[in-house]
This record gives structure tokens, C-alpha cells and sequence, in this order.
């Protein structure tokens, strides 16, 4: 709109070569509702993700009503991880979902192998736990050490970015991501990050909150999102303004059919999603050929 309404005359003309100058060399990406520069960006989530990190468990199941909990067990039951594969969970700090793996694939060892023991798993399985946020992950040690899985060899905790991952071409067998890929600066890295870890024929899946088409349900959900959320955060984590920019965040991730077409732009195959609770959440899913 700026470059429409510059004038004739030689101030304005300077002025409307500075705005076109700014918009060229201007990067800016969104925080909520906000635009925020891109090199911020991660400041400003990381700044939210350690103010809330203590409390995140917790207010998930406030939020969700204990529903995050089915979500992420949808989640990995679509996985079907088995013993001796390696996994990758980006954004899983706590390790609710790496938990989730780990007890699935004792599940299957338990069942195959007679007398296999809860904790020992096969020696090539690992199950990695990747996290920008080193708040978060240590969260997530502490809740393994209180599991007994304190020294367990399968599960790896790695301080690393969704979007420039510290893992080798074509060596996970399967990657997951909950309530993660919305906060990234690039949806796009990530996902061809999460392209270019994955061996051919390993599994993508995206658990995150989404878009509501039901007009009646999407009013109330918009209520309870804008109005209660933000409450809950600042009553039980004193924080208001960390969960009013995640709720924010969710409004501004793109809609189920737009995000699985950035799935399949990134090369994945028999890209798909399906939606929960009305589409308050979505799981997303592909092959790499």
C-alpha cells in the first residue's frame, strides 16, 4: 500500500525508495499476532518456552482438559514404532511423546521376546529427544529420572534447532513433532529438515492445534482460546502473556489442507491428516519415498 501512494514530487519519490528499500531488506515473520523481525523471532519463543517450561505439563491438561494426552497417544499408535529403530521427536522437550515411543516399543519387545525386561530395550533402538529450549529438556530429564530411565541408553537428549538438525542424511527411522512446528521462524526448514533425517520409507507425523470449521464450536472455542487460556496461564503460571502469543500462534499456523500441501511440497508421499476434536487438533502424516 505504501508504494501506491507515493507522489511526483522529489521528497516523496526519496521517501517511496526508502519504503520499497525496507520492504526488499525487511524480513518479518509473525509472534503471535505480532510482526516481528526474523532474527527475533526464536528469541521471543525461546523467552516464552522457558518462562513456561516448569508449568507446561501441567497446563496442558488444564487447557486440553486431559485430552493432549489421547492426542499424543494417536499419535505414536500411527507411528508403530518397533524395537531396533531409531526415532526422532523435534520440540519434545518434557518428553511426553519420546515416553509415549518408549513405552509402545517395550510393549511390542515384551510381547516378542519372552522374559524381555520394562526399560531394556533392543541396543540399536534410540529414541531422540530434540529441543531448542534447554529449559524444556530439562524438564524432560527430570521426568525420565523419576521414570527410572534416568541412564537409559535409547533415550539421547539433544539441544538442537527444527530447523537446522544435528542428525545425519537418511538416519531416522521415523520423526514426530507436537505442538512444535508452529513456532518456528520456517515451517519449510523444518519440514525439510524433518525430509532430509528421515531414511526412505520413514514416517512423518505432526501432531498440532489447528483450525475449527463448525460455527457454533469455533465461536465457543474462540471464547474459551482468547478469554479463559490466558486467565489459566496467568492464575496457575503467572505468565498471561506466554499463552495469550501461544494461542495467537495457533490463529496465525496454517490451515489442515494448506499445511499438507507444505508437507507434500517438501517431498513427502501419500500425505494426509486427520482431525480431532473438530479439528481443535490435527495429526499430519507422509512417507519419504
Amino acid at each position: 500500500m505504501a508504494l501506491r501512494t507515493c507522489s511526483k514530487n522529489l521528497g516523496s519519490k526519496l521517501s517511496c525508495m526508502l519504503t520499497r528499500t525496507s520492504l526488499l531488506h525487511s524480513h518479518a515473520t509473525s509472534f503471535g499476532f505480532k510482526q516481528v523481525p526474523e532474527d527475533e523471532k526464536s528469541k521471543l519463543v525461546g523467552n516464552v518456552f522457558s518462562s513456561v517450561a516448569s508449568s507446561y505439563d501441567l497446563m496442558n491438561d488444564l487447557m486440553s482438559g486431559g485430552l493432549h494426552k489421547l492426542w499424543k497417544d494417536r499419535l505414536v499408535s500411527k507411528l508403530h514404532p518397533i524395537p531396533g529403530m531409531k526415532y526422532l521427536d523435534v520440540a519434545g522437550g518434557t518428553g511426553d511423546v519420546a515416553f509415549r515411543i518408549f513405552d509402545s516399543i517395550n510393549s511390542v519387545s515384551r510381547r516378542t521376546t519372552q522374559g524381555a525386561l520394562e526399560g531394556n530395550l533392543d541396543d540399536e533402538t534410540q529414541i531422540n529427544i530434540c529441543d531448542i529450549n534447554p529449559n524444556m529438556l530439562s524438564v524432560g530429564k527430570k521426568r525420565a529420572a523419576e521414570r527410572g530411565l534416568g541412564d537409559n541408553r535409547s533415550l539421547v537428549w539433544v539441544e538442537g534447532d527444527a530447523e537446522a538438525l544435528k542428525f545425519g542424511d537418511g538416519t531416522m527411522d521415523g520423526y514426530t513433532i507436537a505442538f512444535g512446528i508452529r513456532n518456528v521462524t520456517h515451517i519449510e526448514k523444518a519440514l525439510s529438515e524433518a525430509y532430509r533425517v528421515l531414511k526412505p520409507g520413514g514416517r512423518f507425523l505432526c501432531l498440532e492445534l489447528s483450525h475449527v470449521d463448525v460455527p457454533i464450536f469455533k465461536n465457543l472455542y474462540d471464547y474459551y482460546s482468547f478469554s479463559v487460556i490466558p486467565a489459566v496461564g496467568e492464575l496457575v503460571a503467572g505468565d498471561r502473556e506466554s499463552y495469550q502469543y501461544l494461542i495467537e500462534s495457533i490463529r496465525k499456523f496454517p490451515r489442515q489442507e494448506m499445511f499438507a500441501r507444505m508437507v507434500a511440497d517438501a517431498g513427502f508421499q501419500k500425505v494426509e491428516y486427520e482431525n480431532l476434536v473438530g479439528g481443535v487438533v490435527a495429526i499430519h502424516s507422509g512417507f519419504k519415498a
